[in-house]
């Protein structure tokens, strides 16, 4: 079973910055490693940054459970992991230090570079929880088969997408990413949130924490939109599977923000 995924960084033309390749998902599983820097022609690595400042071989990541360590080779460096969703969150990593645990989901690593800053994402979705008839009389641990984090940004964006069915109707329309966007804006955390930002979330939902299947029929009729329609039996697929197994119950209503009163009529 995958417990990291690594996001690789972009690859651009080195003339004109051009991106030729666009982020690939590296899969992980408990125990694995793989190193990260520049590499060399005798040694390609498996997550390659190609700015000059950085080692030629610079670090390396293991998988750990629901967490991962990072190692930093460099003598000199100290490398900065961020939490995406911790409002400025870090940890730092010096020089020479070897399997720093980092137990952030959603990771930045950022190294020094001539130009700037060079990077890479990592996440950590399958966080291990407790459950009935664990311990150490009990025999091996469960594994919880949906790891949600009812704290993270992409419950909240969970939450929101399931809000109309949860106070209404099964046939309920499922509000957009616009509408979420407006929907948690006022709560300090999505202040930045934009429909990009709302769409990633629920692809990250579907492949990674609920792994949905995504490959249903589409409505072949030429006036139909094969993206709105994909996009639309994906987040109907989440909910129905949020709300069938209480993933998302009516106390989790109380995480987005109130609703305005409606004005009494005169």
């Amino acid at each position: 079973m995958d417990t990291v995924i690594v996001q690789l960084p972009e690859e651009t033309d080195s003339h004109s910055e051009a991106i030729r390749r666009k982020p690939r998902l590296l899969h992980m599983g408990p125990g694995e490693t793989r190193d990260f820097g520049r590499g060399s022609p005798d040694t390609a690595l498996p997550i390659v940054l190609t700015d000059p400042g950085v080692s030629r071989r610079a670090g390396r990541i293991e998988a750990a459970g629901d967490f991962w360590r990072l190692s930093n080779f460099s003598t000199s460096s100290t490398y900065v992991v961020e939490n995406l969703e911790g409002a400025g969150e870090h940890i730092k990593v010096a020089p020479g230090r070897l399997g720093a645990p980092v137990p952030f989901e959603f990771s930045r690593v950022v190294l020094p570079a001539l130009n700037g800053t060079a990077t890479f994402k990592v996440f950590a979705p399958q966080h291990a929880y407790a459950q009935d008839g664990t311990g150490p009389d009990h025999g091996e641990q469960t594994v919880s088969p949906f790891s949600l984090d009812p704290t993270s940004k992409y419950f909240l964006v969970l939450v929101a997408l399931c809000e109309p069915r949860l106070r209404s109707s099964t046939g309920a329309a499922l509000p957009g990413a616009g509408e979420i966007v407006e929907r948690l804006s006022p709560l300090e955390s999505c202040r930045d949130l934009t429909r990009s930002a709302v769409n990633y979330h629920i692809d990250y939902l579907t492949a990674t924490k609920l792994r949905l299947r995504t490959d249903r029929t589409e409505d072949p009729s030429p006036r139909a939109s094969k993206d709105g329609a994909r996009v639309g039996a994906k987040r109907e697929d989440l909910v129905t599977l949020a709300l069938r197994f209480d993933l998302v119950r009516e106390e989790h209503l109380t995480l987005l923000p109130q609703r305005s009163p409606l004005p009494c009529p005169r």
